[in-house]
């Protein structure tokens, strides 16, 4: 059986696609809430999440000290990647972040379509950076178990 762990290099990678993360944040006397999100994976190892500072999450994430994220390849040969730990809030930036992640998940195009249907800059006013310094990783490629077979 072939060691499926990603190496970091494999990791940043991965984390590099445009696929959808899933953050979970604990919720007291609820399970914790588990939502897709919009994410990139900065130069300095941060998983960095775009939210709004009134929405569920931003009022459960004022209240959190850690939280775990979860990227996936949902097609075979399964891949993913989790990350867990510690993270900071901050003002989103329009051309740092949300321009970006927009252009990353739909494309130039339809990325500026999005980007003005929010408002553009004046759209995000308010809203939340998630900055997840991850202190655990969980990886798996399965790929790499097919490539022994």
């Amino acid at each position: 059986m072939a060691n499926t762990t990603m190496t970091p290099e494999e990791r940043r990678e991965f984390l590099s696609l445009p696929l959808t993360a899933v953050i979970s944040i604990p919720e007291p006397g609820r399970g914790p809430l588990a939502v897709p999100v919009w994410f990139y994976f900065d130069a300095n190892g941060d998983i960095c999440i775009w939210t709004g500072s009134q929405s569920r999450k931003g009022r459960l994430l004022r209240a959190a000290q850690r939280i775990s994220v979860c990227v996936q390849e949902p097609r075979p040969p399964y891949k993913y990647v989790c990350a867990e730990g510690h993270f900071n809030l901050e003002p989103v930036q329009y051309e740092r972040d949300v321009r970006p992640m927009a252009l990353r998940y739909f494309g130039e195009q339809e990325g500026e379509k999005f980007l003005a249907s929010i408002g553009g800059a004046g759209g995000v006013a308010g809203d939340l950076l998630v900055r997840l310094h991850p202190d655990h990783w969980l990886s798996v490629d399965y790929t790499k178990e097919l490539a022994v077979s």
